[in-house]
């Protein structure tokens, strides 16, 4: 299993077993290939990773006093830097420094100074465990992969003469997209598309401390 899945294979095998027999073994390895994949779909669908990770902003200051994550749900900021001048986590609610929500991060005693990629932020954004809903429509689309994999490439079958099965061609079924929806990332927060966070010497250049 990847650290990445979205699901578990026991997950995928409860939802694909019929009657009271397991759901046999035969093809653990291809459905544990089959979670990968989709996975790896479902979070480019959605223009996000899902498991925490470590992000790096550089953005182009506004002149004001809150910036909207890129990603979320934060839970760590690790470093705001400003005009190459470290700004500290402000220590009480009328201190000067930076606060932050799982959403924004805003400033006290200071400005986000007008400038271009002025702004850098390191932070830690995901969720600790999938969300409930990304984690069926990761099961679902590793459903409907096992099934479609008997008839690659037909768009209808005819049965007996007397009636023909159509077959969808959508990447994604609705039920799917439905539960996926409302943890799409449909617009990048003012043109930024954050990077995995670099560390040592890079980092450094980027904080302006180099």
């Amino acid at each position: 299993m990847a650290f990445d899945d979205l699901t578990t294979l026991a997950d995928v095998k409860a939802w694909l077993q019929t009657g009271q027999s397991s759901f046999p073994a035969t093809d653990d390895a291809l459905l544990t290939n089959l979670v990968t994949a989709a996975s790896h779909y479902i979070q480019t669908w959605l223009n996000r990773q899902i498991a925490p990770a470590d992000y790096l902003e550089v953005r182009d200051g506004t002149g004001g006093r809150r910036m909207q994550f890129a990603c979320f749900p934060v839970s760590a900021v690790l470093s705001l830097t400003i005009d190459g001048q470290t700004i500290p986590r402000a220590i009480s609610t009328y201190s000067a420094g930076y606060s932050f929500s799982q959403t924004q991060i805003s400033v006290r005693g200071y400005l986000f100074g007008c400038g271009i990629q002025n702004v850098v932020i390191a932070y830690t954004a995901g969720y600790p465990s999938t969300p409930p809903e990304i984690a069926q429509a990761c099961i679902e689309l590793v459903a409907l992969r096992y099934r479609e994999r008997t008839r690659i490439g037909e768009v209808s079958k005819s049965l007996g003469g007397a009636e023909t099965v159509t077959y969808s061609q959508k990447d994604l079924s609705d039920g799917v997209k439905t539960l996926l929806q409302q943890y799409r990332l449909v617009a990048p927060v003012s043109a930024i598309f954050p990077a995995v966070a670099p560390t040592g010497v890079e980092a450094a250049i980027l904080s302006g401390v180099l």
